[in-house]
């Protein structure tokens, strides 16, 4: 039997994050061999997160899933590689996970550690539940998730009206799939004007003022206005051009759409996640 030094189990728990122990007993079992070290603990479950400077978890996966009374959740769970991403495995899991969002868990990776484990000992990559999202549906309306681009985009919306019956309307109904759609591909952050952060509109207003130095002080408040405003239309989801048809605004959308309903149409809030970004 191999010598296993202090070294090799420091070096074994440096590239596993596994206990001094657990580390010093796969190496004796294994003769000091660090490779199979390696794949004995992850074959018990216990290297959860396998350290690799030149791979992050970027791949993977977002999801949805339906709850009660209206509600949706959705994930986003993380691995290593596209291939990884694609398996049986790591996509039953993610079912799971966006299964249990969808009835409002708020602590998915201490709920599914074993799952979690079981992940990455099958598969051998740093797997990572990211973050994960519950929209119950408040009031009278709808909440609609959307998955884009096999996953890698995903969307939650809830749009609130006043009367029951205007929720199953087919204009109520296309309206919150186009405002699922919009997010997705116009890439909102905020839902209106009110939510960005005061910071970032000073920001803003620092960069127009340094373009427009100079002019008259009337001139400039009027040009700060018009830039704000183009800015709102690029990070708010209701002051956006509607991606199916760019002369209205989403805000003309909905209005067109009260019209039709006879009712008052709300656009409340929506959470869109994309593969590996913020």
């Amino acid at each position: 039997m191999a010598n296993v030094t202090i070294q090799m189990i420091n070096d074994l728990r440096a590239a596993t994050n596994v206990g001094m122990m657990d580390c010093k007993r796969a190496l004796q079992e294994t003769d000091g061999n660090m490779e199979e070290a390696i794949k004995i603990l992850r074959e018990k479950g216990l290297a959860l997160q396998v350290k690799r400077a030149d791979r992050e978890s970027k791949q993977g996966i977002i999801m949805a899933a339906a709850g009660e009374n209206g509600a949706y959740g959705m994930i986003e769970l993380n691995c290593e590689t596209d291939f990884v991403a694609k398996t049986e495995k790591f996509l039953d899991f993610a079912k799971v996970i966006a299964d249990a969002a969808a009835k409002g868990d708020t602590d998915l990776a201490t709920t599914h550690a074993q799952g979690l484990t079981e992940v990455v000992a099958a598969t051998g990559e740093n797997v990572k539940i990211r973050r994960a999202a519950y929209m119950p549906l408040t009031g009278t309306g709808l909440v609609e998730a959307y998955i884009h681009m096999g996953g890698k985009v995903g969307v939650l919306v809830e749009v609130g009206c006043t009367k029951p019956e205007t929720v199953q309307t087919e204009a109520f109904k296309a309206l919150v799939h186009d405002l699922c759609l919009q997010a997705a591909a116009a890439a909102p952050r905020y839902l209106n004007e009110s939510e960005v952060p005061a910071e970032e509109i000073e920001s803003e207003k620092e960069v127009y003022r340094a373009q427009v130095e100079g002019k008259p002080a009337n001139i400039i408040e009027g040009i700060l206005r018009g830039k704000l405003k183009k800015h709102f239309a690029e990070v708010c989801l209701i002051d956006q051009p509607f991606v199916k048809e760019p002369k209205m605004s989403v805000t003309d959308v909905v209005k067109a759409a009260e019209k039709t309903t006879g009712d008052t149409i709300t656009v409340k809030r929506f959470v869109r996640y994309q593969l590996g970004m913020a």
